[in-house]
């Protein structure tokens, strides 16, 4: 796959796409996994200049924790971590794939790409896969982030969905080669 394919900006008219489908358990548990990462970074940046904290009536004394020149700098660098890494986490609930008449649209991670009928041979989910994949010629591919074993059924229905698209579209462009040669 060279690297002016896929070069298409895919539209956001939600009417020229027969399909548009999100992971539904992969974007949950990101979201409760950036809060909990949060809470955790927001917490440690508090307790960093405590050697004792008062919870429910209870004293607890952390001693001395050899923390000398520890300030708000210090506190606020932690929660900026934490903030940086809850970024990363929710970049997990981007996952989309988009199929329509102008091919498969594929979002994973950053970016989206558009890849027209006449490049995609396949759509596969291989058994050791964690997620689906489009095939392209010479034994390229990319995954389809979107499309992930953790859905369960919604997978299931989405990858015959995105199978039955590309069966119907790929003979309707065979169709138009045919008819203009």
């Amino acid at each position: 796959m060279s690297s002016e394919q896929g070069g298409q900006s895919p539209s956001t008219n939600a009417g020229e796409w027969d399909l548009v489908y999100r992971p539904h358990r992969l974007r949950v548990w990101s979201c409760a996994a950036a809060a909990v990462v949060l809470v955790i970074h927001a917490v440690f940046a508090y307790l960093l200049t405590k050697s004792q904290i008062v919870l429910f009536g209870h004293t607890f004394t952390f001693g001395d924790n050899g923390v000398r020149n520890v300030g708000s700098a210090d506190q606020w660098a932690i929660l900026l971590i934490g903030v940086v890494a809850v970024g990363g986490i929710l970049l997990l609930t981007q996952p989309r794939v988009r199929v329509g008449q102008r091919g498969i649209a594929v979002r994973n991670l950053i970016g989206e790409r558009l890849f027209g009928w006449d490049e995609i041979t396949g759509v596969t989910y291989p058994d050791s896969s964690m997620c689906a994949r489009l095939e392209f010629p010479d034994d390229e591919h990319i995954p389809i982030l979107a499309i992930r074993a953790g859905d369960g059924e919604r997978a299931i229905a989405a990858m015959e969905r995105v199978r039955d698209l590309h069966e119907q579209y790929s003979a309707a462009e065979l169709r138009g080669r045919v008819g203009d040669a």
